[in-house]
């Protein structure tokens, strides 16, 4: 594999129990692992940043620990109906799925239409950002035999006993069986409902020179329990469960023209992968929110050497500001004192000693389960980011969000 490439996965921000930590641990640093040694087994001299994203969340819908997937939370018919997307952050191409049932990999299904609208039609007809429900499935059949193959499966496959079991406590709370049959496991049963809440996710950048470079993120999600059945949440929602963009002097693949979305040219990619509540997440359109925050404060390209100099962005300030005035402000009320996201994001910046990749973890939950690795480290780190008790201790009425960065 002739190119310098990160990979950064989540499973989803929430309350991860000690007892659990470690298997989800393992799992979250296998995707990354797992990832980079496929493709590099593949042969593909100049993967793209899709193809990384698209491996390692297929690894984690494939881990019957997290909530994508093979072990998804159940609706309140007692199925799997999915959600995913992914998105290219050099041309901006977007393809997601939502509220989809029997397929195994969501995430491939995503990438699926977001391949088909880069084919023009030849009716001229707009292909779709997004398939759901039956009308998603009906794509799938449509695909290639040996893809079809590999996606399609009998919607009970994806059931795991331990959503099962879960469902099933958490179904006779809401039909009102008594309390004196629950208050037991309320505890135990609390702590799962947490755990396995949330979206999974990953962001990933390579340096190529034959793609100058690409960046992307992905989503998957198996929604929230007991959700409607139909309910589409933030992980197939364009803008709000993950988005990315890459430096403006980068060209769009095979086009040959300069992404320049907006008149401030960003000098850095950025790639951005959302967990939590998802009706809120939405509200806030929160990775789209996030991106361009951190790009509009990013230096321009036209700018002097001197006003870069004055433009020293604060990623850590950004996150803390768009986290609370973008979406738990405006979402926190009395039946929801404490709005819950999680975000993962990638930066790329060049200096005097080449491409400096961040990555950046903020999340306004008790925890944060992440892992990443690099072709320069492929065997990878995982962790799960707790608060710190001064963030924990605050007052209820004050966004207790905590923000971190590591060097990668």
């Amino acid at each position: 594999m002739n190119t310098t490439a990160y990979v950064i996965v989540h499973g989803g921000a929430g309350l991860h129990s000690k007892n659990s930590e470690p298997e989800v641990k393992q799992a979250l640093q296998l995707a990354c692992t797992e990832t980079l040694a496929r493709i590099s087994a593949a042969g593909t001299n100049f993967p793209t940043a899709l193809d990384f994203v698209e491996h390692a969340i297929t690894y984690l819908e494939n881990c019957p620990l997290l909530n994508a997937g093979h072990g998804s939370n159940l609706t309140l018919s007692g199925t799997v109906e999915c959600d995913a997307s992914i998105m290219d952050g050099r041309t901006g191409d977007f393809g997601s799925i939502g509220a989809v049932s029997g397929i195994k990999n969501p995430i491939r299904l995503a990438r699926a239409i977001l391949e088909h609208a880069r084919i023009p039609d030849p009716l001229g007809r707009i292909p779709p950002l997004t398939l759901v429900s039956h009308g998603a499935r009906l794509f799938a059949e449509q695909l290639p035999p040996d893809i079809k193959a590999e996606l399609l499966v009998p919607p009970e496959t994806l059931i795991t006993s331990r959503a099962t079991k879960t469902w099933e406590s958490w179904k006779s709370r809401l039909a009102g069986i008594s309390a004196a049959n629950t208050e037991s496991s309320t505890e135990h049963d609390d702590m799962e409902l947490e755990s396995l809440q949330d979206t999974v996710g990953a962001v990933a950048f390579t340096s190529a020179a034959a793609n100058s470079g690409s960046i992307a993120c992905g989503v998957s999600s198996g929604g929230i329990l007991l959700k409607h059945p139909g309910r589409v949440g933030e992980a197939a929602v364009f803008g709000a469960g993950c988005w990315a963009r890459a430096p403006s002097n980068v060209e769009a693949e095979g086009e040959g023209v300069v992404l320049e979305r907006t008149r401030k040219r960003a000098k850095f990619g950025i790639a951005c992968s959302v967990s939590g509540a998802g009706e809120y997440i939405v509200r806030a359109n929160l990775a789209r929110a996030i991106v361009d925050a951190l790009n509009s404060a990013s230096p321009s390209s036209a700018s002097s050497a001197e006003e870069e100099e004055e433009e020293d962005v604060d990623v850590h300030a950004i996150l803390q500001r768009v986290l609370t005035e973008e979406f738990w402000l405006p979402n926190r009320s009395p039946t929801n004192p404490d709005p819950s996201a999680g975000v993962v994001l990638l930066t790329t910046a060049k200096d005097n000693d080449g491409e400096v990749v961040r990555l950046w973890c903020v999340f306004t939950t008790p925890s944060m389960a992440i892992a990443y690795a690099s072709s320069r480290y492929p065997q990878g780190k995982a962790l799960i980011l707790r608060r710190p008790k001064s963030v924990e201790s605050q007052a209820n009425d004050r966004p207790r969000i905590f923000a971190t960065g590591i060097a990668l």
